[in-house]
């Protein structure tokens, strides 16, 4: 995950249940994710496939592109990921999963320019 979306879904927790992000960083990136028998690249190539499939969890998505790319994870492989998640999980979960990739996309590109 990337590290600043993370401090903005902690920060945007702390008034309402901060709690609830300790629970989150704690079981997903502390117990989860540091499990061995897959790397990171793996993980977020997984986590970019459900929250395609899901269909519902656009802005977790964007925050797991970004971090599927901090580990390695090619934009062609993120795409045809998306793009497997259509046969899977349908058309409109896919076209979703493409436009919160291309914006992204395009973050980071705008990024370099600056």
């Amino acid at each position: 995950m990337d590290g600043k979306a993370g401090v903005k879904v902690l920060e945007s927790l702390k008034d309402i249940s901060p709690e609830f992000g300790r629970y989150l960083i704690e079981f997903a990136f502390g117990d989860i994710y540091s499990r061995p028998g897959l790397d990171l690249r793996s993980r977020e190539i997984a986590v970019v496939s459900a929250l395609t499939a899901l269909g519902n969890a656009g802005p977790q998505l964007r925050v797991h592109i970004h971090g599927a790319l901090n580990v390695g994870v090619s934009r062609k492989e993120i795409v045809e990921t998306i793009m497997m998640m259509g046969v899977y999980a349908g058309f409109p979960a896919a076209l979703n999963g493409l436009a919160a990739a291309k914006e992204i996309f395009a973050e980071c590109d705008a990024k370099k320019t600056r």
